[in-house]
Parts: C-alpha cells; structure tokens; sequence
C-alpha cells in the first residue's frame, strides 16, 4: 500500500493530544448534502444483539427521517479491517462500519473512512476528551463517533487482600512492593501474571505511562514504541517477571481461569470489561473481588490508559453520508440506543452520561458487593490518556506477542523484545512505501 495509492500525511499542524497521527484522506469530499426519498444503509458490526438497537431506529427516528438501516454481522479485529479494505478497493465498502480505535488511522490512510465533521462535532461534549481524540486524525476531521471504551482498572481480592494484610496499591512502586509481600506470605500465591498474548494491554499500560508509540514529524511518521514512557513500563514488568514476584504465564487459558477461581492469583490489572470475564473463569468467587484506579507511575498523577473499544464509522463509498452520520450519533449518544447497546452488546458506553444511568445505574450482579462501581468506573474512564494510534498496529501487535511472548517465558530482557517491535514496526512502514523519520 506505497504513496501511488492516493496516501499522503498531512503535512500541516495536526493534533498534539493524538500523538500526532494526522492523515488525510483524499477523495472523501463533501457529497453527503441532503436527499429526498428514503434512505437504505449498511452497516458492519460484531457486536452482539446489534440487529435489535437498529430495529429501535428503523422504527422510531429512522422513520420518520426516512432512513433505514441494516445490520450485517461481522467478525472483528484485522479480519473486518481487511475486509473493509477489500471491499473499499471495489468501491463496495458499506455505509457504517464498526471500527476498533486503533484501527482507525490504516482505514483512513487507505481513503476508506469519510471525515463527518460537520455532522457530528455538536456531540463532541458527550464524550471525554481523550476518547474523542481518537476519532480525530487531524486538527479538524473527524472520522467516526465514539461508541464504546475500555478505560484500565485494579481488581483485587478484597477477602484475600485483607487476610495477607496488603494494602491495595495506588502508585505502580506500591504494585511491585505487595506483589513481594504476598510471595513472603504465601509462596504459592501470586498478585497477577504479566501476559504476554494481549497486545492491548501492554499498550493501554504504556498510553498512562504517557507513551505515543506513532506521531509525524514533518511529511514523515515517526515510530516511539521504544520511547523512554514503554521503557519504564516494560522495564517495570520485566523486573518483575525475573525476579519471581509475579507469574509470567498468559492470560485466557484453562489454567490461568483456574489461578483465579482458586485464588492462586489475586488480581488482575484489566479494564471496565473485566466482570465479565470474571464471571466465566472465576465464578466461584463472586462478591469476593472489588475495583479500584489503575495504580499511579506518580502519587500526584490521576490517568489511566485504554484497552479496547470501538467506533461507528461513515465510509467513502457511502453515497449518503449525511444520513449514516445521523444514524451513528443517534446510535452512540442516544438514551435508548445507548441502553439497549448494554443491554444487548454488554458494551461500556463512550457517552459519559449513559455511564451513570440505565443500565449502570446497579454494579455489575459479580460485583454486588461494591455499589458503586460504575460510579468509580465513570470517574476513572475520564481519565482517560489520549492514545496515538499508526497505519500498522497489527504488525506491532504481532511482533509484541512474539517477543515478549519468548521474553516473558524465559524470563529474559524486556526492553530488548520492545526494541524488536520498534524495529519490526518500522521496517513494514518502510516496506508499505511510508517515509518513517526513525
């Protein structure tokens, strides 16, 4: 996917808070002006019950504004991506997609995302600064509404916590000190495992260390996976891991499900997700767990980093623009849509005020025993530190999960597995015909 290809950088100023990955998508002008007569979209999604929050639309406002719209499920991940990308070179790409946020900047680098500025910067005060800005690509476009969100908390075992008499850390030089505590107290036990199968929670753990893996400098992209805030984070875990204080085996698997329900392991650093997960590997420990901030690289610092959640998309090929952008701000920022979307997606809206009402307005059933948890979940999830996503994350995905996945095993140098996903990152830009700086 060289230059030929209609890709370009934007070469003017572009938004610090997104680290800088400001693209411009060519082709993608204004043809979205009104039409009369109806209106039958498209749109590619994975989540769950989806078809059910569009028939909440077709029947209410889509009716009266004359627009319909209809669900196509979707795997998630790179495989819709590529089929995006596939059917966009065909110019037969849907109207609406759902789109991962760092999936964002390869759809719009390769044209396929439509900028919907104009017809949805009027919601932007709906959602929290940092989450916002991963739909921007630039000082002004916008390429989608925010949909759902994964801001990273602590979950710990209250009732174990309490009979090794630890304290629930607050900065990560506390994290490390109670994990050594727990091996004095129970050798058996440990206070979590460093996964090395889930790319995205290494870099939800580097975007609160203040990291900005991809921005530009100039016409060419400049790539900091190994900048000095993912040092300190790999650093950090590595210790960890060589010394023994935590264990280095992946999550998801039978026996980490085990860890966890026998209480081998008694926290997991996660996201807002995480009681649902929680609920399928441990459900013998229901009502023991609790919820607390992500713990602080600073005492006087209050951010925490992101892992996972999704965008609605317009595309380029969309010839009703104006009327997808309707349907993906009435989707995202809707009282009703928004309720039915927990309902049945089990999703964490982006909308700050669905987080306190509807279906949040009660802890999750595994976490009944902390009433206010999505009360802490909303207060964290505004915390939230931009992120600044590139047009290969995949690949960095790719190559984290095998050097990290070989360093974690053998206990080996951390920084020297993210030294070789800096490199591998860039060498495919520089293969993909992008001018890279570093």
């Amino acid at each position: 996917m060289p230059h030929t290809k209609r890709r370009r950088l934007v070469t003017t100023a572009v938004a610090v808070s997104l680290g800088a990955t400001a693209l411009a998508a060519c082709g993608s002008g204004d043809d979205s002006k009104a039409e009369s007569g109806p209106v039958s979209l498209t749109y590619w999604t994975w989540t769950p019950g989806m078809d059910k929050v569009v028939d909440l639309w077709n029947k209410g406002p889509g009716k009266k504004e004359q627009i319909t719209v209809t669900v196509k499920k979707q795997a998630s991940g790179d495989t819709l991506v590529t089929k995006i990308l596939t059917a966009h070179k065909a110019k037969k790409a849907p109207d609406l997609v759902q789109a991962e946020y760092q999936a964002l900047p390869t759809l719009v680098s390769n044209d396929a995302l439509a900028d919907v500025s104009e017809d949805v910067d009027d919601v932007k005060d709906k959602f929290a600064e940092g989450v916002w800005q991963q739909t921007t690509l630039g000082t002004e476009a916008v390429y989608a509404v925010p949909q759902d969100i994964g801001p990273m908390m602590f979950y710990y075992r209250e009732d174990l916590f309490k009979q090794y008499g630890l304290k629930v850390p607050t900065t990560w030089e506390q994290f490390a000190e109670t994990a050594r505590q727990l091996k004095k107290k129970a050798p058996d036990k440990d206070l979590t495992t460093f996964s090395a199968n889930d790319s995205g929670l290494f870099a939800g753990l580097a975007q609160q260390a203040g990291a900005k893996w991809w921005s530009t400098s100039g016409d060419k992209w400049k790539v900091g996976i190994d900048d000095a805030a993912t040092r300190k984070v790999a650093e950090f875990w590595g210790g960890l891991v060589e010394e023994g204080a935590i264990d280095n085996q992946p999550m998801y698997t039978p026996s980490w499900n085990k860890a966890l329900n026998t209480g081998k392991q008694i926290a997991w650093v996660s996201a807002v997700w995480a009681p649902g997960t929680l609920t399928t590997a441990a459900p013998d420990t229901k009502g023991k767990w609790a919820m607390a901030p992500l713990p602080q690289w600073s005492a006087d610092k209050d951010v925490t980093g992101s892992w996972g959640g999704s965008s609605t998309a317009v595309t380029t090929d969309s010839a009703h623009k104006e009327a997808a952008a309707k349907f993906a701000v009435w989707l995202n920022t809707d009282h009703d849509a928004l309720n039915a979307l927990a309902k049945e997606g089990g999703i964490y809206p982006a909308s700050t005020s669905a987080q306190l009402s509807g279906a949040f307005s009660n802890p999750p059933a595994y976490f009944s025993n902390q009433p206010d948890f999505y009360t802490k979940a909303a207060g964290i999830a505004k915390t939230t530190a931009p992120a600044s996503w590139g047009p290969n994350v995949n690949v960095a995905y790719t190559s984290f999960k095998d050097a990290f996945g070989a360093a974690a095993k053998n206990k080996s140098d951390f920084t020297a597995a993210l030294r070789k996903m800096q490199d591998d990152t860039v060498a495919d830009m520089k293969k993909q015909g992008f001018g890279v700086s570093r």
